[in-house]
């Protein structure tokens, strides 16, 4: 496949890193009780924002693009700070970190796993690292805060809504769908089952060892 079929337009990209910022820094201004400072919120919201991109161009052994290009940093720390400022304002309004959640995990969905079959990389690895680029971010934010890793425990089918979304964009380019519009499938993807999941809470059933089951007493007739 083409590299220049698969491009990602810089906008884009920028528009997940500062809607990243924005949701990192709004979910780290509301846990008042760690008493994170301004730089801890700053740090948390680029955490969410790069944190997938980081990820994805190591596993792909590419220069990571959020180091080697100023614009990414500069947005995604502008977004942090304003979601700071925002969070008094938006503190009962918990769908929206919600909704920011899904929302970015869909675009970075999409670009990881686009960028991943520029690179010539099989579907299945196209897979893998779009749900990398959707969770990076949560993972490095939940490590952070030393809070369990998202998609580890019985939760809202976080990793599941990721993969549901890079699937469809690796599907739909398979058959030859425009790039754009199988992005635009992978983010409403994502977010449908994101969303759903944590209305109708649905989860997988928590892990627990298969045990034989034991033969019951035979019962003898009473004499």
């Amino acid at each position: 496949m083409s590299s220049t079929t698969f491009q990602v337009a810089l906008w884009i990209e920028l528009l997940a890193a500062g809607l990243g910022g924005l949701q990192g820094a709004l979910f780290a201004a509301g846990e008042r009780h760690r008493r994170i400072d301004l730089l801890g919120v700053i740090v948390i919201g680029l955490a969410v924002a790069l944190g997938g991109s980081l990820l994805r161009d190591v596993v792909l052994n590419q220069p990571p693009v959020v180091i080697w290009k100023n614009w990414y940093l500069l947005v995604a720390g502008a977004s942090a700070v304003l979601g700071m400022l925002l969070q008094p304002a938006l503190a009962r309004a918990d769908w929206l970190i919600t909704v920011l959640d899904a929302v970015v995990m869909g675009l970075f969905g999409a670009i990881g796993a686009s960028k991943a079959l520029s690179l010539g990389v099989g579907e299945a690895g196209a897979l893998v690292v779009g749900v990398i680029g959707a969770i990076g971010g949560g993972m490095l934010r939940d490590v952070i805060l030393s809070l369990p890793i998202s998609f580890l425990q019985v939760g809202t089918l976080y990793a599941v809504a990721a993969g549901a979304g890079a699937g469809s964009l690796v599907l739909l380019t398979a058959f030859g769908t425009p790039i754009l519009v199988a992005g635009l499938v992978c983010v409403v993807v994502t977010m449908s089952v994101r969303l759903a999941a944590v209305r109708f809470g649905w989860t997988f059933p928590e892990q627990r060892a298969v045990r034989p089951r034991r033969p019951q007493p035979v019962k003898t007739p009473a004499e």
